[in-house]
């Protein structure tokens, strides 16, 4: 599956932006989705996870900002990102695998650059 990232962008202190990972074939529901980030100098961190039965879970300088979901209808996944901060400025990468319920890490897509300043 190919997977391809839209969304990012420059945005201020406390603002929103909701990343987009489109899927090439209309498995979403299928699988355990993931969204990634890595900061310039910094290792690749999870951010969020939803799997087959639509459990969500998140890193915690996330939670309650940041929201994971999917459209099974529009093959995507997305990431609702509110009150973002400095600190969130990263390159956004989404990934999936052939299992529903963990995540495989077996696709990525290229990223999305997001920047808060």
């Amino acid at each position: 599956v190919q997977l391809v990232e839209s969304g990012g962008g420059s945005v201020q202190t406390g603002g929103s932006l909701r990343l987009s990972c489109a899927a090439s074939d209309n498995t979403v529901r299928r699988r355990c989705w993931g969204w990634f980030r890595q900061a310039p100098g910094k290792e690749r961190e999870g951010v969020a996870v939803i799997d087959g039965a639509g459990t969500t879970a998140y890193t915690q300088s996330v939670k309650g900002r940041f929201t994971i979901s999917r459209d099974n209808a529009k093959s995507t996944v997305y990431l609702q990102m509110n009150s973002l901060k400095s600190e969130d400025t990263a390159l956004y990468y989404c990934t999936t695998g052939e299992k529903s319920s963990w995540l495989e890490y077996k696709y990525w897509g290229q990223g999305t650059q997001v920047t808060v300043s």
